[in-house]
């Protein structure tokens, strides 16, 4: 009871905060080990098969990436996109049906991860694409950002994942851990509003900047070795540190640099 009396009065006292006393913020227990063959395939489509999470929508891998059961027997088609020594890379499916706007919408969350998505929002927004975002309180949305509470697992803490484009339309959600190990009980306005704006990039199609050698940003090994890459003109050949689409993030504030910039409108300013 005691305990128990602690939390209660820990919760009360984080009201404004994004903390485990959110409705959706039961643990989720422990993820199921991934077999053999499922790890063949995600290195079949050239992802990274360390420290792959298996939930019930599918299998996170590179920390944020969710890959279903049907995408990991598909031959996903990716192209590259040359921005300098390190490249931008989306996906074979892009969000089609341009000019757009995609509507997002906030479910249970704090008001620090509603600060961060509208920072985000506003981010993408200044670019000029030819997709906007904008943020609804209710009705149907094209993404949905929400919670989901997971403890740190042999020792590795995810943040955030989300998907990549189907049918032409962006991936439909965005999961926020919101386990302290994450975020933290006060989270930091900018820093959830850079995770946010990264996995709206995947839900564009984008890749991690560093998919062709993540050991630029994560420490670990190329798994990828097979892509053409398509030169940007304007570009610098140096480099690029700063990315948004970093595999591991630099725990702070990562707006878009000037080769995002020119990545993005790339695939959605034309």
């Amino acid at each position: 009871m005691k305990k128990q009396m602690l939390a209660v009065i820990a919760c009360l006292a984080a009201g404004i905060m994004m903390s485990s006393c959110s409705k959706n913020d039961r643990q989720e227990a422990p993820p199921q080990p991934v077999t053999d063959e499922v790890l063949a395939q995600i290195k079949a489509l050239g992802f990274s098969t360390d420290n792959v999470l298996k939930t019930t929508e599918g299998y996170i891998v590179e920390g944020d990436i969710l890959l279903t059961a049907a995408q990991l027997k598909e031959k996903m088609s990716i192209t590259a996109l040359r921005v300098g020594q390190v490249e931008q890379y989306r996906s074979g499916n892009l969000v089609t049906g341009l000019p757009r706007t995609i509507t997002v919408k906030i479910v249970g969350l704090g008001p620090a991860f509603v600060a961060g998505v509208d920072t985000a929002i506003r981010r993408y927004n200044s670019l000029g694409l030819r997709i906007r975002f904008s943020r609804i309180a209710s009705g149907t949305a094209g993404i949905t950002v929400e919670g989901y509470n997971q403890a740190p697992v042999n020792g590795q803490v995810s943040y955030a994942y989300s998907g990549f484009p189907t049918a032409g339309n962006p991936y439909s959600s965005i999961k926020l851990n919101t386990n302290t190990a994450a975020f933290g009980y006060n989270p930091n306005v900018l820093y959830a509003g850079s995770i946010i704006q990264h996995e709206m990039g995947h839900c564009l199609g984008m890749h991690h900047t560093d998919y062709m050698d993540r050991s630029f940003s994560c420490g670990g090994s190329p798994v990828r070795e097979d892509i053409t890459p398509i030169w940007i003109p304007g570009t610098p050949t140096g480099p690029d540190p700063n990315s948004w689409m970093l595999a591991c993030s630099n725990g702070g504030n990562r707006p878009f640099n000037s080769n995002d910039i020119i990545a993005l409108r790339n695939l959605y300013a034309r």
